[in-house]
């Protein structure tokens, strides 16, 4: 017994080496995607709320919100849905009543 003993012993394999540590890279800072930062060109209907300077769709779109906010146009019970005034519904459509999540929907129509 002590012979197989020392045979299965001799038989196992030699101890893996410890693997290389990989070197982590420096993360850089986070560059803007130029897609967003272009400046469009606001429809008639658009500047009637934005302005007509040429503006970034995020911009057009704090603008809007800050129109929104000014006016108090959010609805008081359901407030993920926006009043439309006069100015807004030529922007959304016609549509009295808009979610937020449809904002840049419409206003994708309406920057070129």
């Amino acid at each position: 017994m002590a012979t197989k003993k020392k045979a299965k012993k001799a038989a196992k394999k030699p101890a893996k080496k410890a693997a290389k540590k990989k070197v982590a890279k420096k993360k850089s800072k986070r560059k803007p995607n130029a897609a967003f930062m272009k400046a469009l060109n606001p429809s008639a209907a658009l500047a009637a709320v934005v302005g007509s300077k040429a503006l970034p769709r995020t911009e057009a779109v704090k603008k809007i919100w800050g129109y929104i906010k000014s006016k108090k146009l959010q609805d008081n019970k359901n407030r993920r849905m926006v009043n439309t005034d006069a100015n807004l519904k030529a922007v959304f459509g016609g549509k009295g009543q808009v979610s937020m999540f449809e904002i840049a929907k419409y206003l994708g129509k309406h920057l070129s």
